[in-house]
């Protein structure tokens, strides 16, 4: 990536797709609407707003752009930074919960297909990845993400609609501890779809964990467990199909097993999940027939297995599933009656059987997942609801019409909170408002659910099913009949001869009466409920464990009775939360991308009534909030309102609005809520607020990193003399010098930091010297970080708009354990080679020995080896092959050092070796000799007077950036009392620089006071008679100038002996000193100051 390439919003030439927030629409109808999303939806952008609300269409294939990158832009952004995201939303939710301390939940809605499943997975796994945590955490985290992959093998089917159709609901709430971690979860399971178990309709399948068992299924689990091809098993073979294209059952079925250990199960569980799977498919291939009207089984041979698996014996299974024992009461008395059953009813027994251990083996997974993520008590959480979608099929039965039920509940919701709620706020509170038009279906809910008059269809079924003694096709006709009679002329109802037609919110759905009473009484007779209370295996015997001694009284609760009540409490959990809305668009029917089918898009837009949401968006307010919980949430932008405001609270939200310059009609306070219109000025107060916090954090950052840095930088400086101990020559301004780490600033250097990742942290850069085969220098910014090794140059860029302009380059990328040796002299030069297997790097830079123990921790850690470190006077390194010429060819070099004279190298090249000659440094067993008395005010000490210099060098402060604006401010310098490490008054170098400063001591010009010369030099100070006597001035004589730097970039002090100087000022120099901090002049006070922010005139 190079460093032109900028992050979506900030690029230039960007294609425009559309609106990204459809309230900004010129005209707003159901074509404007569909033509937007159909612009962005071929451009690949699926994702759109409608204010808060999110428009998701499916692109039926995989995207781009649901990496760590955009989880990393989306983190902590405003919702107009970036393009709309499902990560925004979610970012949203979860920055929402944390600072207003109120549990969120996202509504995600849309017919079966649209990708309400994958929305909700994006928005699990996103808060996953921001969310803080340690061990513990990790493993809810781990829970989390593992349930999707279990719940779908057991929960998901292929439908002709949608290849992954969720057949049941899920409602699953991730609970957070008040530091944001998640570390809890439950889930709420829904009407799971039992009859797919026995029956599926042509071109579908039954749950995935069937052809998952039968593809990955092991050669010795074939055969404990009898499986073979999916045509030989009933259950299966009825739709003639067996494979769905883009899913890889034989894969699936490890990740599932793989689930199920992360979620806590036991292998002997897990074996018997399995045994029982397997068992529900042998049950399916028990065959009646008839004899003398009763049914016997056909064959004996399909009962073994099936017994086998299930631990009940064979004789058990055949009598109760061909005669039902009944009680029958006369006159006081009661008795037990066997009942031979027919055909009919003896394959009715043998669906109930396996439907119901499909049933209740789905719900013993959803609680081991509750259980394996169960918490003590709930702080706060994230709800997600991901349920069935609204489903049109050529038959539809009682199942479709649960499904069609359950989404029309959610219709009303939304419509409830963001149409009628919303406009009713503002009567209540008293603003200025036009009523909009929307349907309202709470006639169609009422239509279902409504238990007094008129009753409505649920309740009918319930009496049907109360009065129906026995299967039949009677108790359907009756229901029929009752419901012509009771629900004859309602607009939303009509019957046909089959059935009956309900007008629901997204289409006329026609209901097939036939099994609604009997899959509506979803009754298990007590005799099978025994069979299985006798199994062999205490896991079959746990998930049957009713008490039926117990006498029963009351009717048994119905299926729509539970989904009823489900729903009911699903909707009043939903309410209690802050809701977000994410509308999920099928744009066709082939389930292939970019196919955009016009009419069945404006069908969805139109019954999600997009156009209504727009209007009310438009014409509203983007956002209200009750008086003390705008001040609670803003009270820190001014003084008067943090921490409390005290006086009336109408009065604190107006003084707020005022010192952010608010426009008056911008917003409206009604009698207890603020009612701010765009959302352009939430975004304002969003911001400042954010920068307010951000601004106290560093500061409190900076303080207690200061305090930190002191103790942390004495502890490297011994570890990093170490390294060196009686093997290297020591330079006096080095060994003492404080780390500093960052020495470029690279924060301040995105064109820098591009190449490093952006959670990589930087140990260590600086602007190091390096040597080519010709052993030529050029500049490299080297950069350290836990896992790599990064050289960065820098180019002009040939060709393109950008023609002609220095660009940064990432030269070279070492991986740390690539790393073979680091080879250095015995000298004390600056010099370093690190050696990889494919060319060397020959690097000189001031700082090596903080470099070098970075380096040698940062191996060990990745490899858990020792770096080998060399010391020679004679190195050697091999050199990258080149182009044509004497020095082209790949080979190796070599570095010659020799004791000379002074402290800085003196490089002499001579063929293919390079002679360095520098004078004698330290000894080899130097070590630092400086203590550091410092601390911070807020640890009780006062640091002690900066008059003194020490005998280190100087370091920069919190890595003081190369380039930039120092982040310093003035309030962070009265706050911290940290004493700085203090500049050397370099004696030694200050004995050959004497005569530099002779040229500013007037001292010089005194002459002895006598004679003539003497007197005259007197009275010339204290008489001044006119210049020359009145002849023109001579030039004056040119003063001896001293040498002088321009400032590149402004830097504040940050110690009472620098200096501060803003960019352009001139600065004299009276002394350079190798460390890079410099002595100088400027308006006449002298003062340290940083090299690298300066350049010499």
């Amino acid at each position: 990536m190079g460093s032109k390439e900028r992050y979506h919003w900030q690029a230039q030439n960007v294609k425009v797709s559309g609106v990204d927030d459809m309230v900004l629409l010129s005209k707003v109808n159901e074509d404007a609407i569909t033509d937007n999303l159909k612009k962005r939806y071929m451009d690949d952008y699926i994702f759109t707003y409608i204010g808060p609300v999110l428009i998701s269409v499916n692109p039926f294939k995989q995207l781009p752009y649901f990496t760590d990158r955009e989880v990393e832009l989306y983190q902590g952004a405003a919702q107009y930074e970036n393009l709309p995201h499902i990560y925004a939303l979610a970012d949203n939710m979860y920055r929402n919960m944390m600072i207003d301390s109120e549990n969120q939940c996202v509504i995600i809605s849309g017919e079966s297909g649209a990708g309400k499943t994958v929305a909700a997975k994006f928005i699990m796994s996103y808060v996953s990845k921001v969310s803080g945590g340690g061990d513990k955490v990790q493993h809810v985290k781990d829970i989390i993400l593992q349930s999707n992959p279990l719940l779908e093998a057991f929960g998901n089917a292929k439908t002709v609609r949608n290849n992954n159709s969720s057949r049941f609901g899920k409602y699953f709430e991730i609970q957070f501890s008040r530091g944001g971690a998640p570390d809890g979860g439950k889930i709420s399971n829904f009407l799971l779809e039992k009859s797919r178990v026995v029956s599926q309709n042509s071109g579908e399948r039954n749950f995935h964990i069937y052809y998952q068992l039968l593809e990955g299924a092991t050669a010795e689990q074939r055969e404990n467990l009898g499986v073979t091809t999916p045509d030989y098993y009933s259950y299966l073979n009825q739709s003639g199909t067996f494979t769905v294209e883009d899913i890889d059952d034989k894969k699936e079925f490890t990740d599932t097993m793989a689930a199920m250990s992360v979620v806590g199960l036991t292998v002997e569980d897990q074996d018997s999940v399995l045994q029982i799977i397997a068992g529900i498919l042998h049950l399916g291939n028990i065959n009646f027939r008839e004899e003398n009207n009763y049914a016997v089984v056909e064959s004996q041979d399909f009962l073994a297995f099936p017994a086998f698996l299930l631990g009940i014996p064979q004789d058990g299974v055949c009598s109760k599933l061909t005669s039902r024992v009944m009680d029958s009461k006369w006159g006081g008395k009661s008795e037990s009656i066997s009942v031979t059953l027919n055909t009919e009813q003896a394959s009715f027994t043998r669906d109930a059987l396996s439907k119901a251990l499909y049933a209740r083996l789905f719900d013993f997974l959803v609680h081991s997942i509750n259980k394996a993520m169960q918490k003590d008590q709930e702080e706060f959480n994230i709800g997600v609801l991901d349920i069935y979608g609204f489903e049109i099929f050529q038959k539809n039965g009682f199942e479709q019409f649960c499904i069609n039920f359950v989404n029309e509940k959610l219709q009303q919701i939304f419509i409830e909170l963001t149409l009628k709620a919303e406009q009713d706020e503002y009567v209540q509170e008293g603003i200025k408002w036009t009523p909009i038009e929307y349907f309202n279906n709470k006639v169609v809910c009422d239509l279902i659910e409504s238990k007094l008059n008129p009753v409505g269809i649920m309740s009918i079924l319930d009496d049907v099913c109360a009065t129906m003694h026995a299967k039949g096709e009677g108790a359907d006709q009756t229901l029929l009949q009752k419901l012509q009679g009771q629900m004859d002329g309602h607009e939303h109802f009509s019957s046909w001869n089959r059935g009956f037609v309900v007008h629901h919110y997204a289409g006329k759905v026609s209901y097939d009466v036939s099994g609604f009473c009997e899959r509506n009484r979803d009754v298990l007779f007590n005799d099978i409920i025994e069979l299985m209370q006798s199994s062999e295996f205490p896991f079959i015997r746990a998930l049957f464990p009713e008490n039926l001694e117990a006498e029963k009284r009351g009717r048994p609760s119905t299926a729509s009775s539970k989904i009823k009540k489900q729903a009911n409490t699903l909707v009043q959990t939903l309410m209690k939360c802050t809701p977000h809305y994410i509308r999920c668009i099928k744009p066709n029917e082939t389930k292939r991308p970019r196919d955009w089918e016009e009419n069945r898009v404006r069908h969805q837009v139109e019954y999600l009534g997009l156009r209504e949401n727009i209007r009310v968006r438009r014409a509203g307010y983007a956002y209200r909030r009750v008086f003390n919980k705008f001040l609670q949430r803003y009270a820190i932008l001014t003084k008067e309102t943090w921490p409390h405001w005290r006086g009336d609270q109408r009065q604190g939200v107006l003084h707020l609005l005022k010192s952010v310059h608010m426009d008056q009609d911008q917003f409206q306070l009604g009698k207890s809520k603020i009612f701010i219109k765009a959302p352009e000025s939430l975004f304002l107060l969003e911001e400042m607020r954010e920068r307010k916090y951000n601004g106290y954090a560093r500061v409190i950052q900076k303080a207690w990193r200061k305090h930190i840095a002191v103790r942390k930088y004495v502890k490297m400086r011994e570890e990093a003399s170490d390294v060196l101990l009686n093997k290297k020559e020591r330079r006096r301004n080095s060994i003492n010098r404080n780390f500093v780490g960052d020495y470029i600033g690279t924060d301040n250097h995105p064109e820098i930091r591009q190449f490093v990742g952006r959670r990589e942290r930087i140990d260590f850069a600086d602007v190091v010297l390096k040597y080519d085969r010709k052993f030529r220098s050029v500049k490299r910014d080297l950069i350290l970080s836990p896992k790599f090794l990064y050289l960065i140059g820098r180019e002009k860029v040939k060709q393109g708009p950008d023609k002609g302009q220095i660009q940064e380059v990432l030269k070279r990328k070492i991986e740390l354990n690539n790393i073979q040796s680091v080879s250095l002299s015995t000298l004390q030069d600056d010099f370093f080679i690190v050696h990889e297997e494919e060319y060397d790097s020959v690097l000189q830079s001031i700082f090596k020995t903080e470099f070098l123990s970075l380096l040698v921790k940062r191996y060990q850690e990745k490899t858990e080896k020792k770096l080998p470190l060399k010391f020679n006077n004679l190195l050697e390194y091999k050199v990258k092959k080149g182009g044509w010429g004497p020095f082209s060819s790949a080979g190796s070099r070599q570095i010659q050092f020799q004791v000379g004279q002074g402290d800085d190298a003196v490089l002499k090249p001579s063929g293919k070796v390079l002679q360095v000659s520098i004078g004698p440094g330290l000894p080899k067993n130097s070590r630092p000799t400086r203590k550091d008395n410092r601390k911070s005010r807020y640890m009780g000490g006062q640091a002690p007077p900066t008059s003194q210099y020490s005998s280190g060098s100087r370091h920069r402060v919190g890595g003081a950036p190369r380039g930039g604006p120092s982040s310093r401010s003035s309030l962070l310098r009265q706050q911290s009392s940290m004493e700085q490490p203090s500049l050397p008054r370099l004696q030694s170098q200050r004995r050959h620089d004497d005569h530099t400063h002779k040229h500013y001591d007037m001292g010089f010009m005194d002459v002895p006071e006598q004679g003539a010369a003497g007197l005259q030099r007197r009275r010339s100070k204290e008489v001044k008679p006119l210049p020359g006597a009145g002849r023109p001035k001579p030039a004056p004589k040119p003063k001896p100038r001293s040498p002088q730097c321009k400032a590149l970039y402004a830097y504040d002090a940050q110690d009472t002996d620098e200096l501060s100087f803003n960019a352009d000022d001139v600065i004299d120099i009276l002394t350079e000193d190798p460390s890079g901090w410099w002595f100088g002049r400027l308006r006449g006070r002298e003062g340290m100051f940083p090299g690298n922010y300066v350049e010499k005139l």
